[in-house]
């Protein structure tokens, strides 16, 4: 087919924003197979962030030099995130420069080789470099996978689209807990949990072969054709000349093969700044609420409420990280219907309330005299299953918003030029407050006691609600080039022109 790529008139940006036919979550099979393999990036992503918590428990046992350091164990299990915060900044840069094919591609090489090189670590620090490379290739995983699927997504569904990225993720973490319990028994033990990570890599770099270029990314480096002959196998005939209308519309001031944003620009832009912020508060906000400190650590959590058995602790572990799935499958189906801004408030407002029931538990284990060391597990008692409970309402109440809602809204609040740095920057943000949440929390519960530690958590979750009130507007159903206008009507209050040319009010 022929389509005309100049610039449409007002009237055309128009018919296009408001005459879009609707698809639904599986109309579109060759939409679900981009998504589906771009996703192993999040079962990579959730399998190597996960594995380690079950395995710590058999390094512990195998090198002396780690059984009682806690240092060394919170760095064995934060060097991912070191390797993760280095990923991710250079993973948007990448992302830009060769597109979102070639990023994934990268992305499987270091997650195959760090697991190889974990799987035959000698002694901890060899282990602690097999972390670091697995850890940069979820950088790049991070950033590429969300971004790969919003933009050969649908505006109507590319929420759920790129929240099946985050079911992957907590899909791969669930695994490693499946895993880790499938090899207690099993000489070797860590090796095998760590190392059989090294399969599903080599399986989407296969994969990536085959798959194209994102769409957008084709048509911003101005290859048009190769675009739209993506584009031809998501949209119908009519639908299909509105999107390429709307790319064409972009390019004009935007998608320029000749031009690059830069880093600097983002700090310059006023809508750039305020969609920065927003972008990279949900991000910091998601790490310091506690879910991968609840991940990391939720069988030593689960010994600290008083069940002491490795085998056990994995067990209640894997019912956790199975209802983190399952709760994720419900942010799937509400994301595009309720909207990510309610999503996320309502998620917080459950967080909050178990978090205090969870810290709660703990307090009154220590001063009932139930609990004869928060840290070696000697707590017993109905108190430890109240604990477990709590562990459990916090999955709960997290996975359906504050698990995908961050990824979601970084996808699709960039303009193209700025997606891959903006949405690399705002990675970097959560991975540096992932590092800082994994490196400190054992020490901090050695200062202050479990319970207290999550009774600030608690209060940090208060916060990003008032965040999210105040900061995140809601980007339901919106085009990127609604996005941007929304932006601009935020930064410049441009609200009769934003008003009617979206048709509703923001």
């Amino acid at each position: 087919m022929t389509i005309d790529l100049s610039m449409p008139g007002s009237s055309g940006l128009l018919d296009a924003v408001g005459g879009k036919k609707h698809m639904n979550f599986f109309s579109n099979r060759y939409v679900l197979a981009l998504t589906g393999a771009a996703g192993i990036c999040g079962f990579l992503f959730g399998y190597d962030t996960g594995v380690i918590s079950g395995a710590l428990l058999y390094i512990r046992d195998d090198f002396p030099a780690v059984k009682d350091n806690y240092f060394l164990q919170e760095t064995i299990v934060s060097m991912a995130l070191v390797g993760a915060m280095l990923g991710a900044a250079g993973g948007g840069w990448i992302n830009d420069a060769y597109g979102r094919r070639k990023s994934t591609l990268v992305a499987d090489m270091l997650f195959a080789l760090g697991s190889l090189v974990m799987c035959a670590a000698g002694g901890p620090y060899v282990l602690i470099l097999g972390r670091l490379l697995v850890g940069l290739g979820v950088g790049i995983a991070s950033v590429t996978a969300p971004v790969y699927i919003a933009e050969a997504a649908p505006s109507e569904i590319r929420g759920g689209l790129v929240s099946t990225n985050v079911l992957m993720i907590t899909g791969g973490q669930f695994f490693s807990y499946l895993i880790n319990l499938g090899f207690t028994e099993v000489p070797g033990t860590w090796r095998w949990m760590l190392g059989v990570a090294a399969v599903p890599a080599v399986l989407q770099f296969v994969l990536m072969l085959f798959l194209p270029e994102s769409p957008r990314w084709l048509f911003w480096k101005d290859e048009k054709a190769k675009a739209i002959s993506v584009l031809e196998k998501i949209y119908d005939t009519d639908r299909l000349e509105e999107e390429v209308e709307l790319l064409a519309s972009s390019s004009m001031h935007e998608f320029q093969s000749d031009s690059s944003g830069s880093y600097l620009d983002i700090f310059k832009s006023k809508e750039l700044r305020l969609a920065f912020f927003a972008g990279a508060g949900l991000q910091a906000f998601q790490q310091f609420t506690g879910i991968n400190t609840v991940m990391y650590y939720s069988p030593t959590i689960v010994q600290m409420a008083g069940f002491t058995s490795n085998k056990l602790a994995l067990l209640l572990s894997l019912t956790v990280a199975g209802m983190n799935a399952a709760g994720t499958i419900v942010g799937i189906y509400l994301i595009d219907r309720c909207g990510r801004r309610r999503l996320a408030l309502t998620s917080l407002a459950g967080v909050v309330v178990s978090l205090v029931i969870l810290g709660m538990a703990f307090i009154l284990q220590s001063s009932s005299g139930l609990c004869l060391s928060a840290l070696n597990g000697a707590c017993q008692g109905a108190l430890g299953w109240f604990a477990v409970a709590g562990l459990a309402l916090y999955i709960a109440f997290f996975s359906p918003g504050m698990g995908p809602v961050p990824w979601a809204v970084n996808s699709e609040i960039y303009p193209e030029a700025y997606r891959g740095m903006c949405g690399g920057m705002s990675a970097t943000v959560n991975w540096v407050s992932n590092l800082i949440v994994a490196q400190t929390f054992l020490s901090i519960v050695g200062w202050v006691g479990t319970g207290l530690t999550f009774l600030i958590i608690a209060g940090i979750a208060v916060l990003a609600f008032i965040f999210v009130a105040l900061y995140v507007p809601e980007t339901k159903g919106l085009s990127f080039e609604q996005v941007e206008l929304l932006w601009k009507e935020r930064a410049w209050g441009n609200q009769g022109n934003y008003q009617s040319l979206l048709g509703f009010a923001p």
